[in-house]
């Protein structure tokens, strides 16, 4: 979907970073992830949480609570058959999934304190 005004560029820069950053973590350090990197993949997700537009509160809320849901899920299901079978495939998705959780769980924390304050205040 392409940017119609510069109004969310940071937000959509922040966005994009933090996926791709939170793919390559998950991809090659797996367990051992540096918590610098984990501070700056929550930072950007803070960034994308503010910059997130009141119209588009309700279509973020719902596609990032689905997906911190069926990231925790995921994560939980393939570390459990990781250790069980042994799999390394399982524990790279599981890391992956890991890293996407630091990044959209403080967007999606932001974007619904901020729904909240605006129902408060009307």
């Amino acid at each position: 979907m392409p940017i119609k005004s510069r109004e969310n560029l940071i937000g959509a820069w922040a966005f994009l970073f933090g996926i791709i950053l939170a793919v390559v973590v998950g991809l090659f350090a797996g367990e051992n992830t540096s918590p610098i990197i984990l501070g700056i993949l929550a930072i950007l997700g803070l960034v994308v949480g503010f910059s997130v537009s009141e119209k588009n509160v309700q279509t973020f809320l719902f596609a990032s609570v689905s997906l911190v849901i069926v990231s925790f899920a995921g994560m939980q299901g393939l570390v459990l058959s990781a250790a069980v079978m042994g799999i390394s495939i399982g524990k790279i998705v599981a890391s992956i999934l890991g890293t996407l959780l630091v990044l959209f769980v403080p967007a999606a924390i932001i974007v619904s304190l901020k729904t909240v304050f605006s129902l408060a205040s009307r």
